[in-house]
């Protein structure tokens, strides 16, 4: 169960977890054109229609979703990180289960890799109507990579 009461810190600004985008990647208004331009190199052209609203998804510093357990209840995640502009910039994540500190994860990757998650959790969510990483993601975050 998730404890309504809360927070984390994101970007030098603290965030009580009940403010967060109920459905964020609904809301989402594209990135502009010339945001967009210097990452388009580091992705496949079949996701080039998705990187303006992966890249406004990034923008917010956030997102609330939850994890698909095969066999069990979805785990509620809060994921913050810090923003920054290059895509070959290095962003610092951290996923945070269930409201519990005690299941709190970091990884750092360049924003080119975190973005193409990003544009993988958007397309998941035009699916299927969760907000949840890829598998991919998982395994770094947890070091099995």
């Amino acid at each position: 169960m998730v404890n309504s009461c809360f927070c984390y810190q994101t970007n030098s600004l603290l965030v009580h977890r009940d403010l967060l985008f109920m459905s964020t990647i609904e809301a989402l208004k594209p990135a502009g054109r010339a945001d967009v331009v210097i990452y388009m190199p580091y992705y496949a052209k079949t996701k080039h229609n998705w990187l303006p609203l992966a890249i406004s998804l990034y923008r917010q510093g956030a997102l609330e979703g939850k994890r698909q357990v095969q066999g069990g209840e979805p785990i509620s995640f809060v994921c913050s990180w810090y923003v920054s502009k290059l895509p070959s910039d290095l962003t610092r994540c951290r996923l945070q289960f269930d409201g519990q500190a005690e299941l709190s994860y970091e990884v750092t990757l360049s924003n080119s890799e975190f973005i193409d998650y990003l544009i993988d959790v958007i397309m998941n969510f035009k699916r299927s109507h969760f907000t949840d990483f890829p598998r991919g993601f998982y395994r770094k975050l947890l070091r099995f990579e």
